[in-house]
């Protein structure tokens, strides 16, 4: 009798050993390999995200704001897979069965990924935005209904602010086309009226030697990526002969080069006696 009793208390030792030691020890190597995992894993994506420096304050705005982005949501994803992989270790050490949880989890899932559809496309269109690098803080872009410059990037909403000062915040997901105005490089195209009566060759001589003094004036000259480009009469219509100029300029700048080329070429056409339409008609 006092053996069983012995034996008895000896298997209950190895349970309370196994509960009180053995499994709280495993429990603590998974959290803190958890841990170490995270702090590493976010590490590298800090290094791999950090965006390389550019003298052009603009394109470090927007480098880093991609970026950060970026980088939040990749931290994101490597601490919640890596939170779940650690809870359901835990579960197993306890001896808890996780399949039901893994069922529940993937029916939760495809219930919220139903319920909150406009969500999940305006997050998948952030992502893919962002990857491409289809704009970014600071540039001038079309997105259809808005037309204006790139206040700030996000996952779910982007902002624009157009030329008269308001605030539009638009839908990733809603966003079915990009007219980006602001990367490589830009075209300033000018279209100068002429009356009909007007010495055409003449016009294009003085539109291209005006336009010409003014992409090597200061501050247009840095603008420049091209020296413009006099392509001759555009158009005829019933009021007027328009002649077009067009130059490569650096991006973005492409309304300031066409005001300078407009103000230089009406200059030289007033000078020249180039008579502008309806003239005739008012004398």
């Amino acid at each position: 009798m006092g053996m069983i009793s012995e034996i008895q208390a000896w298997e209950l030792t190895d349970t309370n050993r196994d509960w009180l030691i053995h499994r709280p020890v495993e429990i603590a190597i998974y959290v803190a390999l958890a841990v170490v995992l995270r702090f590493a894993l976010h590490r590298g994506i800090d290094r791999m995200s950090k965006p390389r420096k550019s003298p052009n304050a603009k394109v470090n705005e927007r480098r880093s704001q991609r970026a950060r982005t970026i980088g939040s949501v990749l931290k994101s994803t490597v601490s919640i897979v890596i939170l779940v992989w650690c809870v359901l270790q835990i579960l197993g050490i306890l001896g808890i069965n996780v399949a039901p949880f893994i069922a529940s989890a993937g029916v939760i899932g495809l219930a919220i990924g139903f319920g909150a559809q406009n969500l999940v496309r305006d997050f998948l269109s952030g992502i893919f935005m962002l990857l491409e690098d289809q704009y970014g803080v600071g540039d001038v872009v079309d997105l259809g209904d808005a037309v204006g410059t790139v206040e700030t990037v996000g996952l779910r909403v982007t902002t624009i602010r157009d030329a008269n000062g308001t605030l539009w915040y638009c839908r990733n997901g809603e966003i079915l086309r990009v007219g980006n105005m602001s990367q490589g490089y830009a075209t300033a195209v000018l279209d100068l009226p002429i009356a009909h009566n007007a010495n055409v060759h003449k016009a294009c001589e003085v539109a291209t030697r005006a336009v010409l003094e003014a992409a090597e004036s200061e501050p247009i000259r840095a603008d420049m990526i091209d020296k413009p480009e006099t392509l001759g009469v555009n158009s005829v219509t019933a009021e007027a002969i328009t002649i077009r100029v067009t130059a490569q300029v650096k991006p973005g700048r492409q309304w300031a080069v066409q005001r300078a080329f407009a103000r230089s070429a009406l200059t030289a056409f007033e000078e020249q006696g180039i008579e502008a339409p309806y003239l005739p008609v008012l004398r």
